[in-house]
């Protein structure tokens, strides 16, 4: 079994202290998808949704999630959110879904990692996509939910 640092020896949940550990530049990007119909793919791409254009209210979505990850995340540290890129793009897929990426870039110098603000805010991303589509499709789908890429810390970087 791995241990985990959010557990101290008697097995209750703590907040790890990361006061000793040195500043240093962070960066991570995590990525949601979002399955849906061409119908609804057509209105994303005109900017005409009934509640008005679905990718920029969810670029808004995710940059304001990344500032409130450590209230949702019971252990997360609150930590400068210094840069906030939000791409969305199209993956090609052979069915007649159509699949958008929603890609999360965050940035950050402090004593822990950035990774949760990335993935918090794709998830948001995502999560709004859906609430701007809702009337328009009941089917669509999230996941890939996932860690991209993460570099600074003591970790090291990782790539998918």
């Amino acid at each position: 079994m791995v241990a985990s640092n959010h557990f101290d020896p008697q097995g209750n949940a703590r907040m790890v202290d990361v006061s000793a550990k040195p500043v240093t530049a962070r960066k991570a990007t995590a990525q949601a998808c979002v399955k849906l119909s061409a119908h609804a793919a057509d209105v994303i791409r005109s900017g005409n949704g009934k509640k008005g254009d679905v990718l920029t209210v969810a670029r808004l979505a995710a940059i304001n999630a990344t500032k409130y990850t450590s209230h949702l995340i019971p252990l997360c540290h609150t930590i400068p959110i210094e840069s906030v890129d939000v791409d969305f793009s199209w993956q090609e897929t052979a069915s007649t879904n159509q699949t958008l990426r929603c890609r999360v870039t965050c940035t950050t110098t402090g004593k822990t990692g950035i990774e949760m603000e990335a993935l918090t805010g794709a998830s948001v991303a995502a999560l709004t996509v859906y609430d701007m589509l809702k009337s328009v499709e009941r089917e669509i789908e999230i996941g890939q939910v996932q860690l991209v890429e993460k570099s600074g810390g003591a970790s090291g970087a990782f790539s998918r």
